[in-house]
């Protein structure tokens, strides 16, 4: 595979905060990447820096090989797609759409009227006077009509119901298979999006804590429930990264992929394993790396009558 973006011990502080903590990675060409993580991560930091809106504090970043800051080559070849996007008081969004295929050199008209009509935007409508979920889906309908190479989708879902998300989502899709290419994707819907995704980057408190294809994480970890003792007899030296507690039963994540002699013993042991989503997955991982493991709940026996 070939890189289009190369970070090296990217840092980004303001003040007193460090939003980006020393961070390295790179992004493979012609690849839809999940870049995921609670808010305040430091998520739309990176992209901000990666498409030159913001500064590095420190580190480096290449865009097909190239410094993007001040780079008008770099900085066609590359759409940004945010949430905070803002638009001229008297625009109208087929204003903000012949000025996007002004600067988009791969910019297919055909595929933003058909978009349009997708999302039923009202064409005479000042954008500052659209719903937030059309505001979010003149947004998309940038991203996707711009054929850019790498793209950055910021939180698009932002005010769109679940029939236009997922009009995004296949028109997505759609236009991915017969137009290749590198689509960063962040959001919070990660169990929405996981069909989408086929590299995960996670950061969490400015640095990254998984990075890996979509794949690799479904036999990340799994989830073990059953009595409290027999669970504990079979995690053993195993990786948790979250416990619940619920009288004698207990629910335990774990690190590791399960063999078929783990899944023999736990069948015999009269203990129960479920797979974990990659929502689920995130979520544990974020908590382990903070710190929290453990979620206890107590109850007395009149209550567990």
């Amino acid at each position: 595979m070939t890189a289009v973006i190369e970070v090296t011990d990217l840092t980004k502080r303001y003040r007193e905060v460090t939003a980006v903590d020393n961070v390295s990675f790179t992004i493979e060409k012609d690849t839809i990447y999940g870049l995921l993580g609670r808010n305040g991560a430091g998520k739309t930091t990176v992209m901000s820096i990666l498409t030159a809106q913001n500064f590095r504090t420190s580190g480096s970043v290449k865009i097909f090989g190239e410094e993007p800051y001040e780079n008008a080559d770099v900085l066609k070849r590359m759409c940004f797609v945010r949430e905070s996007q803002k638009y001229p008081d008297d625009a109208l969004p087929s204003h903000a759409f012949r000025m996007a295929a002004l600067f988009f050199p791969h910019w297919n008209q055909e595929l933003a009227d058909r978009l349009v009509e997708d999302f039923q935007l009202p064409k005479k409508t000042r954008i500052k006077k659209l719903s937030r979920g059309q505001l979010s889906a003149v947004g998309v309908i940038i991203g996707l009509a711009s054929r850019a190479e790498i793209t950055f989708f910021d939180e698009p879902y932002l005010g769109l119901d679940a029939v236009a998300r997922q009009i995004f989502y296949d028109r997505l899709l759609e236009d991915y298979a017969e137009h290749p290419r590198t689509v960063i994707l962040s959001s919070h819907l990660i169990d929405e999006v996981s069909h989408l995704i086929e590299r995960v980057l996670v950061i969490d408190k400015g640095q990254i804590i998984m990075d890996e294809s979509t794949d690799a994480t479904r036999d990340r970890a799994a989830n073990i429930v059953g009595d409290a003792a027999a669970v504990d007899a079979f995690i053993g030296e195993r990786e948790v990264i979250h416990r619940e507690s619920l009288g004698r039963v207990a629910s335990v994540t774990v690190l590791g992929a399960l063999t078929g002699e783990d899944r023999a013993r736990l069948a015999a042991t009269g203990l129960d394993v479920a797979p974990v989503s990659l929502q689920q997955l995130i979520v544990r991982m974020t908590q382990h790396a903070s710190g929290n493991t453990d979620e206890q709940t107590s109850l007395d026996e009149g209550a567990m009558r």
